[in-house]
């Protein structure tokens, strides 16, 4: 399969993955739709249309196209080179939070060595990322970074890494302020059950960006370090 862009993710696996691939309607680990739950309440098609594409996951390394020196194998392997280098990390869970408009699980407790882990794969991994286009770079800066985040545009090509990284699994698009309360009240039922505690991140996943705009996993590979 041929893709347009890469992008390093932490994907869940086991029964918080099944439910998360139903809630979105996309599993990126098997590459194809999943027919959504009934969640009285809840027109889950409509609420999940934006992040659906991506799959249930939180972005390490954010999608990017292949540098022209580089090659889609190279990072593969050096992917895995990586991940062999880099330690488990676990947190006390996840929990169902609002993200400003949107719905995602975020971690609890102390993240250091999440964010650290997260620098490191940007670092890393960057040899392979070819520069945002003017237009990338126009779009970014309608979101009125602040100075760290356009630094971190100019350097690694997206605001939202290093000191302005923040792990989340995102649920919904955005939504209306005045109805975070009813989906929140609506989706716990359905996604908390499969909440991990403690929350064990000890694999990444390479994933691609297929034509159609889907990503798919290409590679799960443990961290062994």
């Amino acid at each position: 399969m041929k893709f347009d862009r890469y992008a390093i993710y932490y994907t869940p696996k086991g029964a918080l993955a099944e439910a998360g691939a139903a809630w979105l309607g996309w599993d990126v680990a098997r590459g194809c739709a999943v027919a959504h739950p009934a969640v009285a309440g809840l027109d889950v098609d409509a609420l999940t249309q934006t992040p659906r594409k991506y799959g249930l996951h939180a972005t390490i390394k954010p999608p990017f196209v292949l540098a022209e020196s580089t090659t889609a194998d190279g990072l593969l392997a050096e992917f895995e080179a990586l991940c062999t280098r880099l330690s488990p990390v676990t947190l006390d869970g996840l929990a169902l939070t609002p993200l400003g408009r949107f719905l995602a699980l975020t971690p609890e407790g102390d993240t250091a060595a999440l964010n650290a882990m997260a620098a490191e794969v940007v670092r890393g991994l960057d040899t392979f990322r070819a520069p945002p286009t003017e237009a990338d770079l126009v779009r970014r800066r309608q979101a009125h970074l602040t100075p760290a985040q356009e630094a971190n545009l100019t350097k690694w090509g997206y605001p939202y890494v290093m000191d302005a990284f923040r792990f989340h699994i995102t649920l919904t698009s955005k939504l209306p302020k005045a109805d975070l309360p009813q989906v929140t009240a609506a989706l716990a039922p359905y996604i908390t059950p499969h909440l991990p505690q403690p929350f064990v991140l000890d694999s990444l996943t390479l994933v691609g960006q297929a034509e159609d705009g889907m990503f798919h996993e290409v590679h799960r590979a443990a961290l062994s370090g």
